[in-house]
C-alpha cells in the first residue's frame, strides 16, 4: 500500500529556485549512504540531471528542483526518510505520520511539542526541544550519537525542515533570530544565508534556532485536507518563504520601542526585521495599519510615560520621543490626545 510522502525532506536545505545555490555537498552526503548500503546512485543522479564533474568539483552547486529530486527519489530508493543520517531507518510515511499527530494541536506551541515529542518514537540518535523564554523561543537538537559525516546535513535539514513545517502550519513567515550549529563553519557557509534568516553563528554547544515566542500562541490555520495535499509534494511548501506575517505589526512595535536608533527609517526597521522595506509598508497596509500610525503609537506611548512619570522639560521629552524640536511634538501630542503636552501632565497630577 503507497503511504504518504513526508512533511519535511532533506532537499529542504534549499529554497525552490532555478538557480544554483544549493551546495554539491549535500549530494555527496545522500552518495555515502548509497555507498554504504552497497546500491548504485546512478539512476538518482541521472534523473536529477547531476553530472560527475559537478560531483568532484567541491565548488559546485545545483538547483533546488535537482535537490528535491534526487532527495524524493532517493528516499523511496533507499526506503529511508532520513538517507541514512540515523543508525535505522525512517521507513517511507514516518514524517507523515508526525504531522498527522500535530495537525490537530490548538496551536503552534502545542504542535512543535508533539513534533519534538514523537520524534523521539522514531529514532533516538537526536532528541528535539522547544525551550521559551519571555521574549523567544528555540529549537534545538541534541545528539544523542556520533552522527558522523552525515552530521551537518542532518542538523541543517532537521532545523530548516521543522521550521518550514512550523511556517506551514500557521500560514505565516516565522523570522529567525538567529541560528546556531556545533560545528565550524563549511566552505558553503554562505549558504546559510539562504536557509536562515537573522546571524547564523558555528561551533556553538548544539544546533539551534530561535524566534520570537509569540508565533508560538498562533492558532494552526491547516486542516487534514490541506495536509494531504501538501504531502504530495511537500519541499516547496515547507521552503516556502512566506510572505506574510501574522505578526509583523507588533514586531515593528517592539522594534521601535527597543531599538529606536536602529528604527529611524523605513530601510533601517525593514533591515532589523529581515525584509525589504516595500514589503514592510505592504504587510502593514494589508493588516490594516502603516508605519507612520505604528510610530506614532509608540511616540505617544513613550511620550505619556515620559510625562507622567518624570519632570522632565518639554525639550528633553520631544527629544526622548524621537521630534526634532519642541513645537514638532507639541503639535503632534496635541493631535493625539486633544491637549499640549503641558496641560495633559497638570491634568494628570491634578
Amino acid at each position: 500500500m503507497r503511504t504518504d510522502p513526508p512533511p519535511q525532506r532533506p532537499a529542504s536545505t534549499s529554497q525552490p529556485s532555478s538557480r544554483a545555490v544549493t551546495p554539491i555537498a549535500y549530494v555527496r552526503a545522500i552518495l555515502q549512504t548509497y555507498q554504504r548500503r552497497g546500491i548504485s546512485p546512478e539512476r538518482v543522479l541521472k534523473l536529477a540531471q547531476i553530472t560527475p564533474d559537478q560531483l568532484v568539483d567541491p565548488a559546485a552547486r545545483i538547483s533546488a528542483e535537482q535537490m528535491e529530486c534526487i532527495s524524493g527519489a532517493a528516499m523511496q530508493e533507499l526506503d529511508d526518510e532520513a538517507l541514512g543520517w540515523f543508525g535505522r531507518r525512517l521507513p517511507w510515511g514516518s514524517y507523515g505520520m508526525l504531522a498527522r499527530a500535530s495537525i490537530s494541536a490548538p496551536n503552534l506551541g502545542v504542535a512543535l511539542k508533539r513534533w519534538c515529542r514523537h520524534h523521539a518514537l522514531i529514532t533516538d540518535d537526536i532528541t528535539l526541544h522547544l525551550s521559551t523564554s519571555a521574549v523567544s523561543a528555540s529549537l534545538s537538537i541534541s545528539e544523542q550519537r556520533d552522527l558522523g559525516p552525515l552530521r551537518e546535513f542532518c542538523l541543517v535539514s532537521v532545523l530548516r525542515n521543522i521550521h518550514g513545517l512550523a511556517c506551514w502550519l500557521i500560514d505565516s513567515r516565522i523570522p529567525l533570530l538567529g541560528a546556531e550549529f556545533p560545528f565550524k563553519a563549511p566552505a558553503h557557509s554562505d549558504f546559510y544565508r539562504v536557509l536562515f534568516s537573522g546571524p547564523t553563528l558555528f561551533q556553538h554547544s548544539m544546533a539551534a534556532i530561535h524566534f520570537d515566542s509569540r508565533y508560538l500562541a498562533l492558532p494552526l490555520r491547516r486542516d487534514e485536507q490541506a495536509l494531504q495535499q501538501m504531502l504530495q509534494r511537500a519541499l516547496p511548501l515547507t521552503v516556502l518563504q512566506y510572505r506574510r506575517d501574522r505578526l509583523l505589526p507588533a514586531r515593528v512595535r517592539q522594534a521601535l520601542i527597543s531599538h529606536p536608533s536602529q528604527s529611524r527609517s523605513a530601510e533601517e526597521l525593514a533591515a532589523l526585521l529581515h525584509v525589504s522595506p516595500r514589503t514592510l509598508h505592504r504587510q502593514l497596509r494589508e493588516k490594516g495599519t502603516s508605519l507612520q500610525t505604528l510610530k506614532d503609537e509608540v511616540r505617544h506611548g513613550r511620550a505619556r510615560d515620559l510625562l507622567l512619570r518624570t519632570t522632565r522639560p518639554m525639550k528633553q521629552v520631544a527629544e526622548a520621543v524621537g521630534f526634532q524640536n519642541e513645537k514638532s511634538f507639541i503639535r503632534a501630542f496635541r493631535n493625539w490626545v486633544g491637549q499640549s503636552p503641558a496641560e495633559f501632565r497638570q491634568a494628570a497630577r491634578g
